[in-house]
């Protein structure tokens, strides 16, 4: 099976189902992209759980960078800058021992307690 996002005229993933493969034929449909799309009224693009369809696997709320070809995840928070990989990347480095979140207000990793 694959898997095919659809886009709202914002490039918003607004929906990602699973359907046909894309080698698969039935009754002469062959490009399931364009099928699918149609069917719904939206744009419609394959995407891929192991990510080599469009650097991610689309999801609801994602947005669909036509240039490149990517989907990219939500900004998660106002510092964070999208870099060449297109994943968002903290201002600071994330400490690689313990468990941190992420404290915008602080613009810093705050580590969380352990047992919490």
């Amino acid at each position: 099976m694959a898997h095919y996002a659809f886009i709202d005229s914002n490039n918003k993933v607004v929906e990602v189902i699973t359907g046909r493969n894309e080698d698969e034929i039935v009754d002469g449909i062959s490009n399931w992209e364009e099928w699918y799309g149609q069917f719904r009224g939206l744009k419609c693009l394959r995407t891929s759980y192991n990510n080599r369809i469009r650097h991610k696997f689309a999801q609801i709320g994602d947005f669909y960078d036509e240039v490149n070809d990517v989907f990219i995840a939500p900004q998660p928070y106002a510092s964070w800058t999208l870099n060449e990989n297109y994943d968002w990347d903290a201002p600071v480095p994330c400490p690689t021992e313990g468990f941190w979140i992420w404290s915008e207000e602080e613009g810093k990793w705050v580590e969380v307690p352990a047992g919490s």
